[in-house]
């Protein structure tokens, strides 16, 4: 028989009994207007999720993130792996975003969006009270010794988390594998195309152990967004908190000299992380507002007016001023704002194509009768989904004669070719190194490359 829950305090850990076992959390259902715009946040987010692969933007998939050819297609705009440097900015400008929500929120982001909150609580949690009943039902279940009608929830239970991993799994599978490629993938099994079939495998397990059995102990032991709250957080930050000159001192209702808190415990019940939001602010608040429904629900019964437990900062508790212009948040905008802004500017300037300039192995230079000469790699790659035609030229300032292969070549769409370049100087010319110029050009661009002509010391 499993342990009797404990109540939490500041001193322990609320998902561990006495004993130090594992406590499995079962918040009770809550309903509000938090609550109801929980669900249409997961909602909105599910859409996305399932909705973005089949989705097709210019004839091809809106997100593709093609790994082994090193395309990435995004909403029409294509990108290679020579492109990567853009994401720095993009990155760095959706980081400092979410500092300065965090800053002005608290941990809104972890109970609204997160997720491993959107898939706990709007997936797996929904199954679980479905197969196993309410919050007491489940409680007893837990409590109750393993026979027929235990395993036989259990065993439908975890069958349907994992069907929902495995789901879970294929679709974010879609994300790197077109969809009409994938069906063929699965059609073929997993003998041809064993490298997918083990990520799907891997993803199924991970996603089913940690939903279905981990839950709450990521947010609470290993997410490095909850660890770095503390400092990005202020006394001007809003975060879900207990008032508590209104509500102590806690008990019976309408008691000589009590508070509002009649002490009914609904705020722990429903918590996903099983706290006692009224002992102050922690480091296990995920920022869900379960709690702030369960309170609102037992004030409109008891005839209190709502906000004992609140979205509120903590200025705004002790009955101060909250600011939500100050130093941190205008430099977390204006941070997320540049990087933003300078992923925009990169965005506008990229070329059709990329082209780098490579020597072969080996010599840099040979030297036939009274000439010296110098072979380089013209690598082009196309980022466009069309052929693009382009046009090579080079130039110096030495006596320098060139050969290139193809002056005129046709970049095949996403394709990319080497073209040869062969540059020869008079012996008797060459005074030391000598600066070249190749030029590439397509109808809307040009691209110059500089490069050393190389010969024997003097």
């Amino acid at each position: 028989m499993a342990p009797r829950h404990q109540l939490p305090t500041l001193d322990s850990v609320p998902s561990l009994n006495a004993d130090g076992s594992r406590r499995f959390v079962h918040p009770a259902e809550v309903s509000g207007r938090y609550n109801r715009l929980r669900r249409i946040t997961f909602a909105f987010l599910f859409i996305i999720l399932f909705a973005v692969p089949w989705i097709k933007v210019d004839g091809r998939p809106a997100v593709l993130l093609d790994i082994p050819r090193r395309q990435f297609f995004l909403f029409g705009e294509i990108f290679n792996a020579q492109d990567g440097w853009m994401l720095l900015f993009f990155a760095g400008g959706l980081g400092l975003f979410l500092l300065l929500l965090t800053t002005l929120s608290g941990r809104l982001w972890c109970g609204f969006a997160c997720p491993q909150t959107v898939m706990i609580e709007g997936v797996f949690r929904v199954i679980e009270r479905w197969i196993e009943g309410p919050r007491e039902a489940r409680l007893k279940l837990e409590r109750a010794p393993w026979n027929v009608p235990k395993v036989v929830r259990k065993g439908i239970k975890h069958a349907l988390f994992l069907a929902m991993a495995s789901l879970l799994a294929h679709t974010i599978l879609g994300y790197f594998i077109p969809l009409r490629s994938l069906w063929s993938v699965l059609a073929d099994g997993p003998r041809a195309h064993l490298e997918a079939f083990l990520w799907t495998l891997a993803l199924t397990a991970l996603f089913y152990f940690d939903f279905g059995w981990f839950r709450e102990q990521f947010c609470i032991i290993m997410c490095p967004y909850g660890r770095l709250q503390s400092v990005l957080t202020d006394a001007e930050s809003l975060v879900v908190g207990y008032d508590v000159k209104r509500g102590e001192p806690r008990g019976k209702l309408n008691a000589l000299g009590n508070g509002d808190c009649v002490d009914c415990k609904r705020c722990i019940a429903v918590c996903p992380t099983a706290i006692d939001i009224r002992q102050g602010l922690q480091l296990d608040c995920i920022g869900c507002t379960a709690c702030i429904d369960a309170c609102d629900a037992i004030m409109d019964k008891v005839h209190k007016p709502r906000g004992l437990i609140r979205l509120d900062s903590l200025k705004g508790f002790a009955g101060e001023r909250t600011r939500l212009l100050r130093l941190r948040t205008v430099a977390y905008a204006a941070g997320g704002l540049l990087g933003l802004v300078l992923f925009t500017l990169a965005l506008g300037s990229r070329t059709a194509f990329a082209v780098n300039l490579l020597r072969p192995t080996g010599a840099p230079f040979t030297v036939e009768g009274a000439e010296i000469r110098n072979v380089y790699r013209l690598k082009l790659v196309s980022k466009r989904s069309e052929p693009s035609t382009l046009t090579i030229t080079p130039s110096s300032s030495a006596p320098i004669s060139f050969v290139v292969s193809q002056p005129q070549v046709t970049l095949p769409p996403l394709g990319s070719l080497e073209v040869p370049v062969i540059a020869a100087l008079p012996a008797d010319h060459f005074q030391g190194p000598v600066q070249i110029i190749l030029e590439v050009a397509s109808p809307e661009r040009k691209q110059q490359l500089v490069a050393t002509f190389l010969g024997p010391g003097r």
